[in-house]
């Protein structure tokens, strides 16, 4: 039982499936989230930048394409993988479910263990309530499943194959060295983007090295379990990190 499982949950059928209500779910509060101060809609930066690209090429229509061939593509592949497999179990989407809650809630032990033993010193109290003093608690839960959907999206699919992609095809390197190289610049990248922008965190070596090496687990995670467990398990985990 275990090892079809392991393998069906990686599949596209059942990742992308997965993946689905978090994308929904981050569209409807980004809808209804209020403006921030000044006026501004409050986003997801990894959306933003992804979205950005789409904007540059459509104008104002940029936006409904980005949307449309994100779940275009992804509904494409589903199919693809549920003709070939012929089998949609609805209990591996429950078996997903668990596991990736089972991940977030050891995550932060795990990560905050090797961050302290990295460091020598135990980590300082994480501080969530000032940012959602600012934005609000319903905005603070949309941007958490924004990160969980548009930031594995950003940083492990796209920036982290790019990478490695140009690593073998520019720089000649070995696909295992490259893609050690890209994953470990991709984790460095993902911890720097925390602190960009008006609601970017006030920067700290320990947060800095503890999203660095959360960088890294995510691509560990993405390459052993696939998009949809890698994405739940970092929306459930800065979730639970909001609701402490």
């Amino acid at each position: 039982m275990i090892r079809p499982y392991w393998q069906a949950s990686r599949a596209p059928r059942y990742s992308l499936l997965f993946a689905l209500p978090l994308l929904i779910i981050y569209q409807i509060l980004a809808a209804l989230a209020p403006p921030a101060p000044g006026g501004t809609a409050v986003r997801n930066g990894a959306d933003i930048i992804l979205e950005s690209v789409f904007v540059w090429l459509a104008g104002v229509w940029g936006p409904r394409l980005f949307m449309l061939c994100l779940i275009g593509v992804g509904a494409w592949l589903i199919a693809r993988d549920v003709r070939a497999n012929r089998n949609l179990a609805p209990p591996v989407l429950g078996g997903m479910l668990l596991e990736s809650i089972c991940l977030a809630l050891v995550f932060g032990v795990v990560v905050g263990g090797l961050t302290a033993a990295l460091l020598g010193y135990p980590p300082p109290p994480m501080v969530v309530a000032f940012t959602a003093q600012r934005l609000g608690r319903w905005t603070m839960l949309m941007l958490s499943i924004g990160a969980g959907i548009y930031e594995e999206l950003l940083f492990r699919v796209v920036l982290v194959g790019l990478l490695a992609w140009g690593a073998t095809k520019l720089l000649g390197l070995r696909p295992l060295l490259a893609g050690v190289a890209a994953t470990v610049l991709g984790a460095l990248i993902f911890s720097a983007f925390h602190y960009i922008g008006p609601f970017g965190d006030r920067f700290d070596i320990y947060s800095f090295v503890f999203r660095t090496i959360a960088g890294l687990f995510f691509s560990g995670l993405y390459l052993l379990r696939g998009f949809g467990i890698t994405a739940w398990t970092h929306a459930l985990y800065d979730v639970f990190l909001l609701l402490r």
